[in-house]
């Protein structure tokens, strides 16, 4: 699937430009001269990524920058002729994630673009919320729900269930469970994962048959499955 990027840029012949080379690279291109329209067409277009001129017509770069920011963390690159350090400062406090100064070569600016794509992406929150038949495994509020009851549940059980069913029929041994839940400066042993997994399955056991917290005999525990 295609990425959007939205040009806000008052200047046609850097527009067409940024059209053309970030077509080139596998863009869908919007352009936009008008500041007072720029938010609407944000809005409509919803791009993976904008690259704004301050100087435009209607409204300035850092107000359509606030107004975005308020909205939406997509990656902003600020367009400008100026170069002074309080303008780049002034973009990066209004949300921006780059600043690059006209002229400028495109291939830099096309890399830049991949760099703030990339750096959203990776900072982008992930939701810990797992949902199987008759379960819902949700870790952003620590809530387990089994057949549409909510079961009360230990941070570290909730934890070491998220872990197991993140990965479905993969096989964890107990070392791996206590390095990865507990983390690797606890002072436990392998007991403690035993334990835990026959506290779950108290709350678990027979509440489905297209899943299961199964022993794997000698190795470990996996979250299984069923076809």
């Amino acid at each position: 699937m295609s990425k959007r990027a939205l040009v806000v840029e008052d200047d046609s012949n850097i527009a067409e430009l940024l059209r053309l080379y970030l077509g080139k690279d596998g863009f869908d291109v919007m352009l936009c001269a008008d500041g007072a329209k720029a938010e609407g067409v944000f809005d409509l277009f919803t791009p993976d990524v904008v690259l704004l001129d301050i100087m435009l017509p209607g409204r300035d770069g850092w107000q359509i920058c606030q107004a975005i920011r308020k909205k939406s963390a997509t990656p902003i690159i600020m367009l400008t002729a100026k170069g002074e350090l309080n303008d780049k400062v002034t973009g990066l406090e209004m949300g921006a994630d780059d600043y690059i100064t006209k002229p400028f070569e495109v291939k830099e600016l096309i890399a830049r673009v991949h760099a703030v794509m990339r750096r959203s992406e990776a900072d982008a929150p992930i939701e810990k919320k797992l949902s199987f038949d008759k379960l819902i495994i949700n870790l952003d509020s620590y809530e387990l729900v089994v057949d549409g009851k909510k079961i009360d549940t230990p941070p570290k059980e909730m934890e070491l269930l998220f872990h197991l069913a993140s990965s479905p029929n993969r096989v964890f041994t107990r070392n791996q469970l206590l390095d990865e839940v507990w983390g690797f400066d606890y002072f436990g042993d392998s007991r403690t994962v035993d334990v835990h997994i026959k506290r779950l399955r108290e709350k678990l056991e027979g509440v489905s048959d297209k899943w299961s917290l199964k022993t794997v005999w000698g190795v470990g525990y996996k979250f299984e499955l069923v076809e």
